[in-house]
């Protein structure tokens, strides 16, 4: 998992509260265990009109917002199902941050395990963001992981809370996986130990199963 430290981008508004994990990622996109080509399906029905043609007045589709980094929105981002895929998704589309209000709780911790950091801020702090980024062509916040600011162009900071652990995670880019990982020579060690106080429980079962 990449770590996060602190990032200067350009920011993408998204204004509307209750975005859940079907919009975020819609059903037809689940059928893949891979983290890669998700963009695609990224705010898929928004993306598209009735004809299937792009929508020109969703932010995605509009050139000034290509290459952002940061996803500013509303409260309640992430509700509905706990799909994985909704995160895979925007870290695909480039985005390592999100900013809203309020969160779903699970998608909040399905941000940290694939190297995204959400962030808590007051609706106001983020609805005077989102009218500068609405009003602002290249508006870009600085996110800091370790001071836990966010950065306006015009050097105004908010601070959001994170769980210590958390952000020893993502900083050192450690996800379940890699916090495991990191004890390997003590798992194997003690592998090696009970082969010889237990050797039973490594017996292949089938092999025992032919020999009888």
């Amino acid at each position: 998992m990449q770590a996060f430290t602190k990032i200067t981008g350009l920011v993408a508004p998204l204004d509307r509260v209750n975005v859940d994990t079907d919009q975020i990622i819609p059903k037809q996109f689940l059928k893949t265990i891979k983290r890669t080509g998700l963009r695609e399906g990224l705010f898929y029905d928004w993306r598209k009109q009735k004809d299937g043609a792009q929508d020109p007045s969703f932010f995605l589709n509009q050139p000034r917002f290509q290459g952002a980094t940061i996803l500013l929105t509303r409260d309640n981002f992430g509700c509905g199902s706990s799909r994985e895929h909704a995160p895979w998704a925007l870290l695909d589309q480039g985005f390592r941050c999100v900013i809203a209000p309020s969160f779903a709780d699970i998608f909040y911790s399905n941000c940290f395990q694939n190297g995204i950091l959400p962030v808590v801020l007051k609706a106001d702090e983020v609805l005077a963001m989102m009218q500068a980024a609405l009003a602002t062509p290249g508006y870009q916040l600085t996110v800091d992981l370790v001071s836990q600011t966010v950065t306006t162009p015009e050097g105004l900071s908010a601070r959001f809370e994170i769980d210590p652990f958390r952000k020893d995670c993502l900083y050192r880019g450690l996800d379940a996986i890699g916090l495991t990982l990191q004890y390997e020579t003590t798992i194997t060690a003690y592998e090696t130990r009970r082969k010889t106080e237990a050797p039973w429980l490594f017996t292949d079962l089938r092999q025992s199963q032919g020999k009888v």
